[in-house]
C-alpha cells in the first residue's frame, strides 16, 4: 500500500471493509406462545439447536432452517417486540427450486401462498418466472405469530456472494482460479500457487469480478505480501 493510499479519506462509493469478520447468524422472532412456535417450526423439519430456561423469567430456543448457516431463536425475555401487532415480514429463505420448495412446505402441512414473480408492470404476476431468472420468484408463508417468510428461488449468485461452504460452488471456483492462475505461473518465479489461489478466491469473495479484476488484485498479493513478481515484459 502506498502513503497515498494509506492517508487516503474513504468516499461514499468506495467504504474501507471491516478487518473483523462478522457473521450474521441468529434473528429473534416475537412469539406468544414458545411451545406453539416450537412445534411450528420444528414441524418443517427444521432443526432445534437449543432450549434452555436460564431462570424463571428467560427461556430461549434455537432453531436453524435445513441448510442454512443462521437460525432463529425466540422465548421469553429475549425480545421487546410485540407478537403480532411487532411481527417480522419477509425473512428470505433461498432455494434452488421453487416449485419443489413450496410443494415440500404444503407437504408439511404449511399454508403457503402460490408461486409469483416480478415483471416491470407487475410485481405480483402468477408463476414462476418464465425466464428463470435468479432471484425473481417467490412464494410465502406466516407462523402462528405473523412472522412472515419470503421463499426466494436463488438460481445464480452476485458477483462475491458465493457460498464456499457449498461443494459444486467451490468446485467451479476452483476451476475458475486454477484457469487464471495459469497465465501467473508461466511468467511468475517458483512459488506455491495456493497463495494467489487464495488471493484469487478472497477477491472474488469481496466483490471482484472473474478474470482481470480478481487476477490483479492476486497479483498484487503476490507481490507486496509474498515478494513473488512477474517480470516486466
Amino acid at each position: 500500500m502506498t502513503t497515498t493510499e494509506a492517508n487516503s479519506t474513504p468516499t461514499a462509493e468506495q467504504p474501507v471493509p471491516m478487518s473483523v469478520p462478522m457473521r450474521f447468524e441468529v434473528t429473534t422472532l416475537p412469539v406468544a406462545d414458545v411451545d406453539r412456535a416450537k412445534a411450528f417450526y420444528l414441524s418443517l423439519g427444521w432443526t432445534l439447536e437449543a432450549d434452555v430456561n436460564f431462570d424463571e423469567h428467560t427461556r430461549v430456543v434455537q432453531i436453524t432452517p435445513i441448510g442454512s448457516p443462521a437460525s432463529i431463536q425466540f422465548g421469553t425475555g429475549s425480545t421487546t417486540m410485540t407478537p403480532g401487532a411487532g411481527a417480522l415480514q419477509s425473512l428470505y429463505l433461498i432455494v434452488d427450486d421453487i416449485v419443489a420448495a413450496r410443494e415440500d412446505l404444503v407437504r408439511h402441512g404449511v399454508q403457503v401462498s402460490e408461486i409469483w414473480h416480478r415483471e416491470p408492470a407487475d410485481l405480483h404476476a402468477p408463476g414462476r418466472d418464465p425466464n428463470g431468472t435468479s432471484y425473481n420468484s417467490f412464494a410465502s408463508f406466516s407462523d402462528p405469530d405473523g412472522n412472515s417468510w419470503l421463499v426466494q428461488e436463488l438460481t445464480d449468485r452476485l458477483p462475491g456472494r458465493v457460498q464456499l461452504l457449498d461443494p459444486a460452488s467451490l468446485a467451479e471456483r476452483l476451476l475458475e482460479a486454477s484457469l487464471q492462475h495459469e497465465r501467473f505461473d508461466i511468467a511468475a518465479p517458483p512459488h506455491h500457487w495456493w497463495d494467489w489461489y487464495a488471493a484469487y478466491m478472497d477477491a472474488r469473495e469481496h466483490g471482484a469480478t472473474e478474470g482481470a479484476e480478481a487476477s490483479a488484485l492476486a497479483d498484487k498479493y503476490m507481490a507486496e505480501v509474498k515478494g513473488v513478481v512477474i517480470p516486466a515484459e
